[in-house]
């Protein structure tokens, strides 16, 4: 099949082998995939990942002996759990330290005209809703997941660190939650875009305010830092980047202030599913462009530039 692949360097394959579904997987052919900032520190050696990246996609199942989704168009849950351990028998096989992760570790990804995953993990896509916006299933399921995780009042002081692509949709999902975030950044054309989606947006460096939560959602390694500075005493930090480069950051001011941190990563698919097909969120405003599979290393380039935030690859 044909493929991108990372193995010290980007490239696309027009012989890679097809995937094998294991017992109790099905085979899916990816229609629409999406670039990511983790895919992004792949590139970069985070995971020190070999293989087929990607984890955001919408596709067709076209290989499977579960009669309920041969056929059917899904959305994929990236993490597959053992099903054996103590922490998968606990309901949290996202967590399963045996667990392989769609395009992050150990199972290749959506950047290729076929994937393979348990069946368990793939979510019928309601007809309502097209691939192009059922792609950001995935980073929306992990913007749904801080609602989860935290108990959020509707008139707590909330910024978002970070203008760009995973940061402009944890806005939008508290947005249609009916929260009023400050979206916090470095690039005035991005916080612009933002602002003409009707949020709130402000320069970083221009923060002087504290805040009673602040989502990191910037990728960098300086994000938790930052975050620490505006959050105010005995306020929450959450942190949804995952960065290649290590943080320096003094913990002090974090036991002084009681600071509560929350690392918050992979959610479950239904509620995202819920808002885009109610409309909650619609993440279509921020494509910036949709590349064929066999200019996947363009796309990545594409998804680099600082002032893109969603970049999409096409497996026809």
């Amino acid at each position: 099949m044909r493929a991108l692949v990372f193995d010290r360097n980007l490239e696309f394959r027009g012989d890679y082998p097809n995937p094998v579904a294991a017992a109790g997987e099905s085979i899916v052919r990816v229609g629409i995939a999406g670039v990511c900032g983790t895919d992004l520190e792949i590139a970069r050696g985070y995971m020190q990942y070999r293989g087929v990246p990607g984890h955001e996609f919408a596709g067709r199942v076209v290989e499977s002996k579960n009669s309920s989704i041969l056929g059917k168009r899904v959305v994929g849950e990236i993490n597959a759990g053992c099903g054996r351990c103590a922490t998968c028998a606990s309901g949290l096989g996202r967590h399963c330290p045996e667990r392989t992760v769609l395009g992050i570790l150990g199972r290749d990804g959506a950047f290729a005209e076929f994937l393979r995953l348990p069946d368990n993990n793939l979510i019928v896509i309601p007809d309502s809703i097209p691939d192009e916006v059922a792609v950001f299933t995935e980073p929306v399921a992990a913007a749904y997941e801080i609602f989860e995780q935290v108990h959020l009042s509707r008139n707590q002081t909330i910024a978002v660190i970070g203008d760009g692509r995973l940061g402009a949709i944890v806005a939008m999902a508290l947005k249609g939650e009916k929260y009023q975030p400050l979206v916090a950044g470095h690039h005035r054309e991005k916080l612009a875009r933002l602002a003409k989606l009707g949020f709130d947006t402000a320069e970083e460096s221009s923060l002087r305010d504290k805040f009673e939560v602040v989502i990191d959602c910037s990728g960098s390694g300086s994000g938790f830092r930052r975050a620490a500075e505006i959050v105010r005493p005995r306020g929450k930090i959450i942190l949804k980047s995952t960065a290649a480069a290590a943080a320096e950051i003094n913990l002090a001011p974090i036991v002084v202030n009681e600071i509560t941190v929350i690392g918050s990563r992979c959610g479950r698919f239904e509620p995202a599913l819920d808002a885009l097909a109610a409309g909650r969120i619609d993440p279509r405003p921020l494509v910036d462009g949709i590349f064929p599979l066999d200019e996947g290393v363009k796309a990545f380039e594409a998804a680099k530039h600082p002032l893109n935030f969603k970049i999409l690859l096409r497996a026809p």
